[in-house]
Order: structure tokens, then sequence, then C-alpha cells
């Protein structure tokens, strides 16, 4: 059985090891650009040692910034100023993904670097609960419907900003799809209360972060392209009542090939079980790990060893790289 140390092909990409840096928002771009900053670089370099970095969520247009201080790759001083990163990354050795987040219905008005504007959901229903700005703490908003033509620039828009990630450097990209942000939220039955094409039966809510996931391999490549997921996960006032949605969810995306598919484990682990055997390719697990901080249990550690062995598993991002000591295993830290 191969251990977190061993080496693994990802899509085109050789990973030395199966340690990878769970995506974490830093919040420190340069504003009002949403620049990539020189700490910025100092910060992943630092990490390159990990199997693969994936950064913080980066926003692939200007309404899909959620957070204070929060990076996009849909200008090209954006584009510029990633490059500083990735090199740095590859010159330490390393290799590094770009998130993709678009946080939907999760922004605020008071949050865009470029100016007041309403956030974007696929229905306009106001999220429970409040966010940071920068004029405070402030409730969330009822969000801006989006309309058939908003949902195919958005997904032209993820695909553009996929581009720009490639020509930063980036080794590729993964699609923030879960912790209640706009892919999550059209899986979900409060916020996606449509009842078209993008909505309402299964296939409907499936569709939007499937054509998206399609897009952006369409034009970087599927190899290049991994998917981020949490399956029950209610954060940011999601509520997802069909056990049916996540298989229904691989079987769609199946055709396209991604490079792996990442698990935010919250509730369900029997389900974790369920989506490894149905998933083909790489399988990165965040395990549910209740009333541990830090460290994997007995039980998830377990049930990593089960899974193939394509399984990588995440670290949070300050922790260092583990050292294996001659013929000793070593457990993984979770993100």
């Amino acid at each position: 059985m191969p251990t977190a140390f061993d080496p693994v092909t990802l899509g085109g990409l050789e990973l030395p090891n199966r340690i990878v840096m769970a995506p974490m928002t830093r919040s420190r771009a340069a504003m009002p650009g949403a620049t990539a900053t020189p700490l910025m670089a100092e910060y992943y370099a630092q990490r390159a040692g990990a199997g693969l970095i994936i950064t913080e969520g980066i926003q692939p247009n200007v309404v899909g910034e959620g957070y204070v201080n929060t990076p996009g790759l849909h200008s090209d001083a954006q584009v510029r100023s990633w490059q500083a990163v990735t090199e740095a990354v590859h010159a330490a050795g390393g290799r590094i993904f770009a998130q993709l987040m678009h946080t939907g219905r999760i922004g605020h008005p008071d949050s865009y670097a470029n100016g007041p504007m309403t956030p974007v959901g696929p229905s306009p229903v106001k999220a429970a609960g409040q966010t940071f700005t920068p004029t405070g703490l402030q409730d969330f908003v009822v969000p801006r419907e989006l309309s058939g033509a908003d949902i195919d620039a958005t997904v032209h828009d993820f695909a553009s900003a996929a581009r720009n990630a490639v020509a930063a450097g980036f080794d590729g990209v993964e699609l923030h799809g879960a912790n209640g942000y706009l892919l999550h939220q059209f899986l979900s039955t409060n916020a996606n209360q449509r009842r078209n094409d993008w909505g309402g039966s299964v296939p409907g809510r499936v569709r939007f972060p499937v054509e998206v996931s399609r897009a952006v391999a369409d034009t970087i490549g599927a190899s290049r392209t991994g998917l981020r997921i949490s399956p029950g996960n209610p954060m940011n006032d999601i509520v997802e009542d069909d056990a049916d949605i996540y298989p229904a969810l691989l079987d769609a995306l199946d055709p396209i090939g991604l490079a792996y598919l990442h698990v935010m484990e919250t509730t369900d682990p029997e389900l974790t079980r369920r989506l490894r055997a149905q998933w083909q390719g790489a399988f990165f697990l965040n395990p549910a790990t209740p009333g541990r901080r830090h460290r994997p249990g007995p039980a998830a550690s377990r049930r990593g060893r089960q899974c193939r062995p394509a399984l990588l598993r995440c670290r949070l991002p300050g922790q260092p790289r583990p050292a294996r000591t001659p013929g000793q295993r070593r457990t993984v830290q979770r993100a």
C-alpha cells in the first residue's frame, strides 16, 4: 500500500509525494487591483516541499470577490503579479494549482474593490448570517439572480481565468465547488430555487458546476483541472436534502476526465467511500475529524489507507512538510 511519501502522477504532473497543501484564504492581496504580492510569493515558496500546493481562493471575475483583500485572475496586472508567485514556487522545486473561487451570494456590496455591486446567485435568496467587510461586520444581502446570459458569461469567466492561470505559470487550477460558494449554491436546494434547466431537478442543479468544469477543461486541458466539493457542508447557509446529488454530479463529470476530485468531508464518511468507489481518478481527502483540531483520528487514517492508491491527503498551509524516518509510516495532518 503506498504511503503519503510515495510519488504519484496527477494528470501530466509528477508529484514527489502525496501531501497536498490545502487552500486557505489569506487576504494578502494588494488593493484596489486585487494583485498578488511579494509576501504571497514568499509564503507559497516556503511550502514548495508539498507534493502539490493549492492556492487560496482567487476570484475569476469582479463580482466573484467575497472577502477583503482577496486576489483575482481576471486582469493583465493580476496575471503579471501571479507570475512572481509561480516562478518562486517552481524555483524552489514545487508545483502549484490556482483555486478559482466565485463566492456568489456570499459577497457584499461593501467588499468589492471596484466599488459597490450586488452579489449574484442562482436565486434571489439571502443567506443567513454575516460577513466581514471593510466597513465592519454586515448581514448578507439578497443576491441578484443570474439570468441565462449571466450564467453563460460566468462560465466563460471561469474558463478565461483558467487560461490566465496557465499564462501566469500555474500548473493547473482547482474549481471551488464547496463551502457554500457559487458552484455549491447551484447544487443546494435552498440557495437554488430555480425551476428551469439550471435548477429544480438533480440534473438541473448539477448542470452549472459540470458546465464550468467542462469549459475549463476544454480551455486548459482536463489533466490540469480539479474540482473541490464538500457534501453535506452547511457552511454559508447551505441546505442539501437530496442524497443523490453528488453521485449524479460525479456521473456527469466522468466523461470530462478531470485530474482529481477534492472532497472536504463533513458529516458522512459512508458517502465518502461511495464517492471514492465511483470516482475513477485521483482523490484528495480532507477527512472529517470530530473533536480533533489538528490530527486525524484512527478511523480517518484507516479510511485513507482503504482508499485507492491515487489518494492524496491535505495538510494545513502553516504546517511544515513532515520528514519520514527510515522504515516509519507517518499520518498526514488535515486541512
